[in-house]
């Protein structure tokens, strides 16, 4: 948990300080020790995205406000546009990745695998160089106290998660965040005790443990509709967290997702393309929490 890491084993604390400084640095590390060239050709883009992002954000700040028209939602849609603008612009042949890429390959030519995993997190954290000094102890903008302790109570359970699928743990609390409305809307059973499930995971027919049948929204043909459904019911958070790795590796729907090097956009827009949700606007949805959760963590840091 981010509000205990001193209480942690030195091992554990510095395995959660960098999750929360680079989200994808502990995945792209895995990969690096078993395929050097693919951790840096997904490294290598990462940054990319990240300077395409700054750079949209900087020329977004040089632009005259719409006065009365400005509100928080006009705001998210315009940062969601600058990251899907950044998107595209991110990976093109001949690019800024491509020249990182070359370059690193030229370094590391030779290395071993340990050497080329522990050079993938320096280059996966360019946030360093354009965040300003103190930022890391600075209060999150636009992110609430009750936002941030969800962020802590659940990263230790999604860094266990993380080591399993190799999925980013904060792209984890960010959708367990948007699945239960940052928890004020987790799933209950019958009886009212709470069924730990963070994820929204359905009890289908290979489900054969205990159950929580609930209203809920689905979307058909564009229109909300409120059904009844059964869900997968949990002993713990951690158990959640757990079961949602097992899904996102083992389901050949989402098994691509879980194994590509993404950003919070790719991650959130290959949910939506598996079908993880049937609200047509989830990915731009779960992108937004996504950020708010970045934000969160790095202000703990």
């Amino acid at each position: 948990m981010i509000g205990g890491l001193t209480s942690l084993p030195s091992s554990t604390t510095t395995q959660a300080a960098d999750a929360l400084r680079d989200p994808t640095a502990s995945a792209l590390r895995g990969r690096a020790a078993s395929d050097p060239k693919a951790a840096i050709k997904a490294a290598a883009k990462q940054f990319e995205a990240l300077f395409m992002q700054q750079l949209m954000k900087s020329m977004r700040s040089t632009t005259l406000a719409t006065g009365t028209l400005d509100n928080e939602g006009t705001k998210m849609g315009t940062d969601l546009l600058d990251n899907e603008f950044a998107g595209q612009l991110t990976g093109l042949r001949g690019g800024l990745s491509e020249a990182i890429a070359r370059q690193l390959e030229r370094q590391m030519s030779g290395a071993t695998p340990g050497r080329a995993a522990a050079a993938v997190p320096a280059l996966a954290t360019p946030q360093a160089a354009v965040a300003p000094a103190g930022a890391a102890n600075a209060p999150a903008a636009g992110v609430s106290q009750a936002q941030t302790d969800f962020v802590r109570e659940h990263q230790q359970a999604a860094l266990e998660a993380q080591n399993q699928s190799g999925i980013p743990a904060a792209f984890m609390v960010a959708q367990a965040a948007h699945e239960t409305g940052w928890g004020k809307r987790e799933i209950r059973t019958a009886s009212g005790a709470n069924s730990y499930n963070l994820f929204g995971i359905k009890a289908d027919a290979t489900w054969s443990g205990p159950v929580a049948e609930v209203a809920t929204t689905e979307y058909v043909n564009g229109q909300a509709r409120s059904v009844t459904a059964k869900f997968r019911a949990y002993p713990s958070y951690q158990a959640s967290f757990q079961d949602y790795a097992q899904l996102m590796t083992h389901s050949a729907r989402y098994a691509k997702i879980a194994s590509a090097g993404m950003s919070a956009e790719g991650f959130a827009q290959g949910l939506q393309r598996a079908g993880y949700a049937t609200d047509p606007a989830y990915a731009a949805k779960l992108t937004h929490v996504i950020n708010t959760t970045l934000r969160a963590q790095r202000a703990n840091v």
